[in-house]
């Protein structure tokens, strides 16, 4: 799919798209024998084998990471009646081994890999990402040769895997906004698959014969079906000579691929589906047929969905959430192979009159031409498309995701000139394309009205792709940074640490990256535990409205201004601080950080602004009232809040919340800020391409002379032990179950144990396939689609805070919840009793080192990093000694660990779910 659906303000699930303006052509590898060359198109070069597999290849040195993403042809849009979810239940199986490649998820973890599969309509993907490593590349090279055509897809695992993806499909039917979007396509359309999501029909996954999903995977698991994409830090030469080794091979198949012929015909009336099971979210939406990504109009409804979805100066957001008649709203279309969908939707309040705000819902997006888009509309809707581009090519990784997209829509060309496309659109062809196909004959609602005169939407064919994409050059490739290596040493080396006025202090490690980008993070600290009580709602709303509005600019005016500097901007405070968060441009950086500044020194708090928030989270807390993972969240929040009421950290239940909520005054936050706010005492780190001493600088002048008046005091927390408990709660019409288990421990960062107990909770339960839980309650039962453990570790700067806990969460059918229950209590018990082995100590190391290694390849990462350096007043020295910790751990050592902290009759389970 090639654009999301703008969200609102909710967290609500509502998913549904520039460059430099120079050209130049990328360069050729070497070409193994047999393998020809394709079209290069700014640093993308592409390549075929004589069994029909494309190849592409994008180097990129300015970052020591490689991405491999293998993309096949196949999607829900190619399975047959009785097999809908057959796609999607293959991606899962392929998981599952090869006679080569018996544990596939294990052998990916001992390597560091992080990896995952995703189904869509049009095709499958295969991804992972890894630092640069040439064994391991060649490792996955040659998996992924090997299940292309060696899979076992046996009988026994489509058994228990039927049970995940089952599980899978029971946590999506909890979302309002999925299931409402679910049933409105199935709606839309009559006769196009793309009526069916590749989740499937519960019937079909429950019961397809292993012979058809055999037979599907023979079909389309070939290499002429196939497009495979390595990105990152790779030699080309190099590369396609190893592609060709391990693909070559394989023989191109003598079937044909089947053809499909179906077209949905126009539309010819309004229709309406409505969905009524338990929640209480309010939705409102609406879905009009668009052309495919390839036909020209693609182009200005993407627009059109920016000018109508974007938050804050999207006409949805104007006439509905400024007006208070929804909480949030968003628009956007999907375009894809075939002729898509565009989607209009609101999050309506829990009191809200529904009735207005689909009233106008339909004005806003039918009536355009009452009020045509302005030439400023659309010049603002392509600057943020703009932005969101030229991100985009700023990520060689990124981009070898997104190619997946328009490879499925016909071509991954079509990435470019969809870019090149949008940038030519005019205020005329927006208000023609939505005159064309945003009209009522067109919608659907679910309302059926027989009319004398329709006025239906005829919806053009694409044209052939090679007419689109033959002969396009592109542009020049976004200029290459330097290749540094993010090891520990490089990083202290390269960082210079110093501290501004009596207590700023600042970690700046310049370096030039691909594009130029630079990130900023920065955090202030105020406040002491006596000073703080009886405000903490002011305190983190104050956070909340910085953005909202500041020295005279709207909210609207603050995006609008951080999108002309190209800054992805974050602003915001909470108990004891604020914080600054900017990822931008070398040339607009001092522009930025100013604008952060002022926004964090002079927020203007509108009336108007404050309500609208105000609505927006007591709309969301409602919403939560019947969700099975918030009432067992707050169960276990609330058992093990050792904070009495009125503290600053006591867990406040949802009604306690919703009274701080109505009792709040605008008066508060504008006392909370002149009472708290300063930026003296803090830490900033600002990582990527910038001049250190300007920043340095500006710096001093920008935060190091405003100090607080409430000086900062920690707030100790200590272990609290707590006796073993259990909860369980019934969410009627809720198809997926929630588990939550806790163990509290006395732990901090710096523990001598810390290490130790670290990996062997990630053996427990650290990796979502191949873990002790996973290996047992999803890979062997089939009884969730998700399991995971976690630890915290406490930490302080003085002192020793020790506020440590395990944690376990669980999803399943509820029906299932009490095997899992089972199943997690057991494999607890059985890590205690008989520890962890050398084999399973050696992978989980392995495997944090190269997260570790990872997280340093993202300049945002090493921000982060240097900040909790600074926080804690350590330097790089303390990650080097970390590392060496992990390293030289031994079985003797992680077991005593175990057995020291871990109390498997000491574990509280919290579990909601409709129990019968």
């Amino acid at each position: 799919m090639m654009l999301k659906l703008s969200s609102c303000a909710l967290g609500v699930a509502l998913s549904f798209a520039l460059m430099p303006a120079v050209y130049a052509k990328g360069e050729s590898a070497t070409l193994p024998r047999s393998v020809t060359a394709g079209p290069c198109i700014e640093g993308i070069c592409e390549y075929r084998l004589p069994n029909g597999l494309r190849v592409l290849l994008f180097p990129d040195a300015s970052k020591p990471t490689v991405t491999v993403n293998l993309v096949y042809g196949v999607g829900s849009m190619q399975e047959n009646y009785g097999e809908t979810g057959m796609a999607h239940l293959l991606e899962h199986l392929l998981f599952k081994g090869t006679p080569k490649h018996p544990d596939i998820p294990g052998e990916m973890q001992k390597r560091g890999v992080n990896k995952n599969a995703t189904t869509s309509l049009d095709r499958t993907n295969y991804f992972a990402s890894f630092p640069a490593n040439d064994d391991t590349l060649d490792w996955l090279l040659a998996m992924e040769a090997d299940r292309m055509l060696n899979s076992r897809v046996a009988k026994a695992d489509l058994d228990s895997e039927m049970t995940v993806v089952r599980n899978e499909m029971e946590a999506g039917d909890n979302s309002p906004a999925g299931v409402l979007m679910k049933r409105m396509r199935s709606v839309a359309y009559d006769w196009h698959n793309y009526a069916n999501l590749p989740i499937g029909a519960r019937s079909d996954v429950e019961n397809v014969p292993i012979g058809h999903l055999q037979a599907f995977y023979r079909t389309w698991y070939q290499p002429d079906n196939a497009l495979l994409i390595v990105a990152g830090r790779i030699d080309a030469d190099t590369t396609l000579s190893r592609i060709a080794a391990h693909f070559g091979p394989l023989k191109k198949p003598a079937r044909t691929l089947p053809a499909f012929h179906t077209a949905e015909p126009t539309q010819d009336g309004e229709r309406e589906v409505t969905v009524r099971r338990s929640g209480d979210l309010s939705l409102v939406a609406t879905t009009y047929h668009v052309p495919a990504l390839a036909q020209a109009d693609s182009a200005a409804l993407a627009v059109l969905g920016n000018v109508l979805g974007h938050t804050p100066s999207g006409r949805l957001h104007k006439a509905l959430v400024e007006t208070k008649l929804a909480a949030g709203t968003g628009a956007g279309s999907m375009s894809m192979r075939d002729p898509g969908l565009f989607n209009v939707i609101a999050v309506l309040p829990r009191e809200g009159d529904a009735a207005r705000a689909e009233a106008e819902l339909l004005r806003q997006a039918e009536a355009i031409a009452a009020r045509p888009v302005t030439a400023d509309e659309v010049d603002a809707a392509k600057q943020r498309i703009g932005n969101d581009q030229e991100n985009l090519f700023n990520n060689v990784n990124a981009v070898a995701m997104a190619l997946s997209e328009y490879q499925a829509a016909g071509d991954w060309r079509l990435l470019f000139v969809q870019r090149d496309a949008i940038a030519k659109v005019t205020a005329a062809d927006v208000n023609r394309v939505a005159a064309a196909y945003l009209k009522p004959s067109n919608r659907t609602l679910g309302r059926f009205v027989p009319t004398d005169a329709p006025d239906r939407a005829e919806i053009p064919a694409a044209p052939a792709i090679a007419s689109v994409v033959d002969g396009y050059t592109g542009r020049a490739a976004v200029e290459a940074g330097e290749a540094f290596e993010a090891t520990p040493q490089n990083i202290a080396a390269r960082t210079q640490t110093f501290t501004l006025g009596d207590g700023l202090k600042v970690s700046l490690l310049p370096r030039r990256t691909r594009g130029q980008t630079v990130t900023v993070n920065a955090h202030f600290e105020f406040g002491s535990e006596q000073a703080i009580s009886g405000r903490d709602t002011a305190a983190q709303w104050v956070g909340s409205m910085l953005l909202r509005g500041a020295a005279g600019q709207s909210y609207e005016q603050l995006v609008a201004r951080f999108d002309a500097l190209k800054t992805e901007a974050s602003i915001g405070g909470s108990l004891q601080g604020a914080q600054i968060r900017l990822s931008g441009k070398r040339e607009t950086l001092a522009e930025a950080l100013a604008l952060a500044a002022q926004v964090l020194r002079q927020p203007d708090f509108p009336q108007a602004q404050f309500e609208q928030l105000r609505l927006q989270a007591i709309t969301g807390i409602e919403a939560q009232r019947k969700e099975p993972g918030m009432l067992a969240s707050m169960a276990m929040a609330t058992y093990f809040d050792p904070w009495p009421a009125g503290h600053p950290l006591h867990a406040d239940s949802l009604d306690e919340s919703l009274a701080k909520l109505n009792a709040l005054k605008l008066g508060d936050l504008r006392a909370w800020h002149r009472d708290f706010y300063g930026t003296a005492n803090g830490r900033i780190s600002v990582v990527g391409d910038f001049d250190p001493e300007a920043v340095k600088a500006q710096l001093q002048a920008l935060f190091a002379g405003w100090k607080s008046p409430a000086p900062y005091a920690p707030i100790a927390t200590r272990y609290q032990p707590r006796a073993a408990h259990r909860e369980s709660f019934s969410t009627p019409d809720k198809p997926n179950a929630v588990l939550l288990a806790r163990q509290n421990l006395s732990l901090n960062v710096t523990d001598a144990d810390a290490p130790a107990l670290s990996i062997a909770v990630d053996i427990l339960g650290g990796d979502p396939l191949k873990s002790r839980l996973a290996d047992r309650i999803r890979q062997r039962e089939g009884l969730s689609y998700g399991v995971s453990a976690g630890l915290r570790a406490d930490d302080s700067r003085s002192g020793r805070d020790d506020n440590g806990s395990l944690t376990v969460q669980a999803i399943a059918a509820p029906e299932n919840m009490g095997k899992v229950e089972r199943a997690l209590r057991e494999e607890l018990a059985r890590l205690v009793a008989g520890g962890v082995t050398e084999q399973e100590l050696r992978d989980a190391v392995a495997a944090r080192m190269v997260q570790r290694e990872q997280s340093r390849a993202s300049d945002g990462a090493v921000a982060g990093l240097l900040q909790e350096l600074l926080d804690y007043d350590r330097s790089m020295a303390f990650v080097i000694e970390r590392d060496a910790a992990y390293r030289s751990l031994t079985v003797d050592r992680v077991n005593a660990a175990i057995r020291t902290h871990l109390k498997p009759e000491s574990l509280s389970v919290f579990v909601a779910g409709d129990f019968k």
